[in-house]
């Protein structure tokens, strides 16, 4: 394997099977704020992915990494690759959850596999969440992260002459430092322009993933009640370009402004 041993992929596949167990009540106000982050009014029906509002990381300013995130090593395995993003998931909704009453989070990592991209090295890292209440799991969601080498500098896209079809969506940064409060993310590349620019690489700010998920969540939930879903992140969005949010044949899509699909999600419906 080109930079990732053996030895190092062993230590990180030790940590397949650690669990982390949380209890809190679910309180409305995480919710409420949680849903006027995404644009939903939080009255009618409990926001897509409301589960996203709870169980969020506080780590110590000490437990903090340089990119904002958790420091590795303490749940999440010290993989040494510096870059890390949340990549995909896949969700079941057997039951709704019940605001006010105490619930259990069980967060497990499943799996942990290397494979070798265009970019170099790349560690997948699933961690299944298990959310309960009175006994009965509630959501069941599976998270994909990926970590990878630095990489080359992104240049800005180059919008086409006619933009994509589907729902306009551009967020500007109160959307996304609202997001970010509301979920308890504090990865730099969504509010810290220098770092984003200078460090990662990145033209611009960079959109959230799960952003752009809850926001394709809400148009399938238009058409019913979600059982399922799931998404993948294929390509990054950024702050100052419209975003086109729409059906497609296999299920949403966001669409960049120069035509690549960004993210792509699928929906059961009841």
């Amino acid at each position: 394997m080109a930079g990732v041993t053996p030895a190092q992929l062993a230590e990180w596949q030790a940590a397949v099977g650690r669990k982390l167990v949380e209890e809190e009540i679910l309180h409305p106000a995480p919710l409420r704020r949680y849903a006027q982050a995404i644009g939903h009014d939080g009255h009618s029906s409990l926001p897509p992915l409301a589960h996203w509002a709870f169980f969020l990381p506080s780590p110590a300013d000490g437990e903090i990494g340089p990119d904002g995130h958790p420091k590795r090593g303490k749940f999440l395995p010290d993989v040494s690759l510096p870059r890390r993003m949340f990549a995909a998931a896949e969700m079941e909704f057997p039951a709704p959850l019940v605001m006010g009453e105490k619930a259990r989070q069980t967060s497990e990592i499943i799996s942990l596999s290397h494979k070798l991209g265009g970019s170099g090295d790349l560690i997948f890292a699933k961690v299944e969440k298990r959310l309960e209440q009175d006994g009965a799991i509630r959501v069941r969601e599976v998270q994909t992260y990926v970590y990878r080498a630095a990489g080359d500098r992104i240049s800005m896209p180059v919008p086409d002459a006619a933009l994509p079809q589907g729902e306009n969506w551009q967020p500007d940064e109160v959307n996304l430092f609202r997001f970010s409060a509301a979920t308890a993310n504090a990865h730099r590349i969504h509010y810290d322009m220098p770092y984003a620019t200078g460090v990662e690489g990145y033209p611009a700010l960079v959109i959230h993933g799960p952003f752009t998920a809850a926001k394709l969540a809400a148009l399938a939930q238009r058409d019913a009640a979600l059982t399922s879903f799931s998404f993948r992140a294929m390509a990054p969005l950024f702050l100052g370009q419209p975003v086109r949010l729409r059906k497609s044949e296999a299920g949403y899509q966001a669409i960049r402004c120069d035509g690549v699909v960004a993210m792509e999600a699928k929906a059961g419906l009841k």
